[in-house]
């Protein structure tokens, strides 16, 4: 098959060089446009369900609202885990699907759930299923900061108002949650000694206050023979038409809301806080939907924020990044390259050294981009990503692109060499075909021993199978991929460029003969003392297996993202303005750390 497979390559030459630079060409621009992420899906499909229970303890909000969302959602088909939170006010229903389940589908099944639930909750009580997004979904963290002559709530409004609609209509954007700042709602306070001497009920009170601005209909009239919608137009967010608000009549004189109760603005009662360079500030977190490049994904909302920029309110800014998650990608891409690079320079150098000919060595090297270039396009196909497994794959894989070449081109310009000496010289064409034919079997089997030594990846189940497999991915096809450059594109390189050096009587480099005439050496004395080699070989293989045994084991290794977290966990029942307090201490003690720590930023949530 694969003597068939050269033969017909040198029989179409050209086609193959216009194949391998349609490859090439191909695989430039898909690799320009593959998806870019720190690591590759890892997520299991998985439904958030949050409900917001306000007043009520944990107890009563797991009583209540959890456990029956919880009950409801076991018997979906597919569920394989729901785990729950219960806090203050707030519930949280994780419902976890099994590997390869549609997202879509699951989400239908638990909104067809959740409208058999909604009877059986406290009132006012709505169960929200959160929206669709990656388990390294949290791509950005920015904070809106202002002068001290700007209002929390104004900042607040302009993150919830302005910036939040704005980068949520940004396709790949699953969420945008501002934390800090100051939420701006009506406060009513009523004074019990006027609603008793004007004779208003609190229930009087509480339905002119439900009432407040909304519109309302009054269906139409037919006059002048045309038809008139009806309406009642009270829709208003002033102050002043709050406090002039009718709650009751007496005597036919109406009272009004500013008669019985203090009107004014207050903050919502907080859950969380947040604050930058150790003052209090809003700060956003941005995440992204799964299967979306984070790189392109980062540039389309740093655009957006250029252009909010200009619109935002006076001494508000938008501009300062906490978190960049595309700067760990573009610097992992650029060491990538850099290393590329230095290989193919490092191959260069090795072959040239032994084989003392460029035209060889050009040979050899063009494995790599055409095989890299071809793995691109198999990545394509097959939906994987760039990402740091897929690169570290690639970056095992080039020391050996060039393996299959260099054994063949070097058995072609020796018998090519040979043939010039031979007393019945035969055709080019016969020499490289044979040449091919004699080191063809042992390029299969290293290559096949190659791809069995990390089938055991594909093997593995969960989380760790969907992380390590794209790193086994990315090196068998680049692997496969210089196989077929090697029986296809090296011989007929090989039939354009070899036959006019080989006619120069040109003998093996220096470098070459050494090191033969040193393996040769090394060779007998290992076959005088096989005993000992074995020994050795047995020790060798023993300590081996002692340091692996003493190496420190980690599920990844540490990452250089230039960006500190830390975690720090009080004492249940902690005020949140203590807490707060406490985060902005730390942020000031980080801010004097010589210098070191550009933007510490903190923020205080409820657990």
């Amino acid at each position: 098959m694969f003597t068939f497979l050269v033969t017909q390559s040198l029989r179409n030459r050209l086609l193959v060089l216009a194949i391998a630079m349609v490859l090439v060409l191909w695989g430039g621009l898909t690799l320009s446009r593959l998806p870019v992420d720190v690591l590759p899906d890892l997520n299991k499909p998985t439904v958030t369900i949050m409900t917001e229970a306000e007043g009520l303890a944990p107890p009563e909000v797991e009583q209540l609202v959890t456990f029956i969302i919880e009950t409801q959602m076991n018997g979906l088909p597919g569920v394989s885990r729901v785990r729950s939170v219960s806090g203050v006010g707030l519930s949280i229903v994780y419902v976890e699907f099994d590997w390869g389940t549609d997202i879509y589908r699951n989400r239908q099944q638990i909104a067809e759930r959740l409208t058999l639930v909604r009877d059986q909750l406290p009132a006012n009580v709505t169960p929200q299923m959160g929206p669709i997004n990656s388990i390294m979904g949290q791509i950005m963290l920015l904070a809106l900061t202002a002068p001290a002559d700007v209002s929390p709530m104004d900042v607040r409004e302009t993150a919830d108002f302005l910036l939040r609609p704005r980068l949520l209509a940004i396709p790949g954007v699953a969420q945008v949650i501002p934390m800090g700042g100051e939420v701006r709602q009506y406060r009513v306070s009523p004074n019990p000694a006027a609603m008793r001497t004007l004779g208003v009920t609190s229930d009087q009170l509480e339905k002119a206050l439900t009432q407040f601005g909304v519109n309302t209909g009054g269906g139409f009239t037919d006059q002048f023979s045309r038809e008139f919608l009806v309406r009642n137009i009270g829709r208003t967010l002033k102050l002043e038409d709050l406090a002039n608000t009718v709650v009751a009549n007496a005597s036919g004189a109406p009272i009004y809301l500013r008669q019985i109760a203090e009107v004014s603005f207050g903050a919502k009662t907080k859950r969380g806080d947040a604050g930058y360079m150790g003052k209090p500030a809003v700060v956003v977190s941005i995440e992204k939907q799964p299967d979306v490049d984070t790189v392109r994904l980062t540039r389309d909302i740093e655009a957006a924020l250029k252009a909010i920029s200009a619109s935002l309110p006076s001494g508000i800014r938008a501009d300062n990044i906490l978190f960049r998650q595309a700067d760990f990608i573009e610097t992992s891409i650029q060491n990538v390259e850099r290393v590329l690079i230095e290989a193919i320079g490092v191959v260069a150098i090795v072959l040239f050294a032994f084989l003392l000919n460029w035209r060889t060595t050009a040979i050899s090297l063009t494995a790599i981009p055409v095989s890299i270039l071809s793995a691109a396009i198999i990545f394509h196909l097959m939906g994987l990503s760039i990402n740091t497994m897929t690169l570290g794959g690639l970056a095992i894989a080039i020391g050996e692109l060039v393996d299959d070449a260099v054994v063949d081109v070097e058995n072609i310009f020796r018998r090519l060499r040979e043939n010039r000496h031979a007393a019945q010289a035969r055709s080019v064409f016969d020499v490289i075909v044979s040449a091919s034919q004699e080191v063809r079997s042992g390029i299969i089997y290293a290559t096949m021993i190659i791809v069995l030594v990390f089938m055991p990846l594909f093997a593995l189940s969960g989380i760790e199978g969907r992380l390590f497999a794209p790193l086994g991915q990315a090196y068998i096809i680049s692997i496969l991929a210089s196989l077929i450059v090697s029986i296809s594109l090296t011989p007929v390189m090989a039939y354009y460029l070899l036959p006019p050096i080989a006619s120069l009587h040109e003998h093996e480099g220096a470098l070459m003969r050494m090191f033969k005439r040193a393996n040769r050496a090394a060779l007998e004395r290992a076959l005088d003392h096989p005993r000992l080699v074995m020994a050795a070989a047995l020790i060798g293989v023993m300590g081996a297996g002692g340091a692996a045994v003493m190496l420190p084991r980690a599920f990844l290794p540490p990452f250089n993202e230039s960006t500190l977290t830390i975690n720090t966990v009080f004492t249940p029942g902690i005020s949140l303005a203590e807490s707060n307090r406490i985060g902005l201490v730390a942020e000031q003690l980080l801010m004097d750390a010589g210098g070191q720590i550009r933007r510490p930023a903190d923020g205080a949530r409820r657990a």
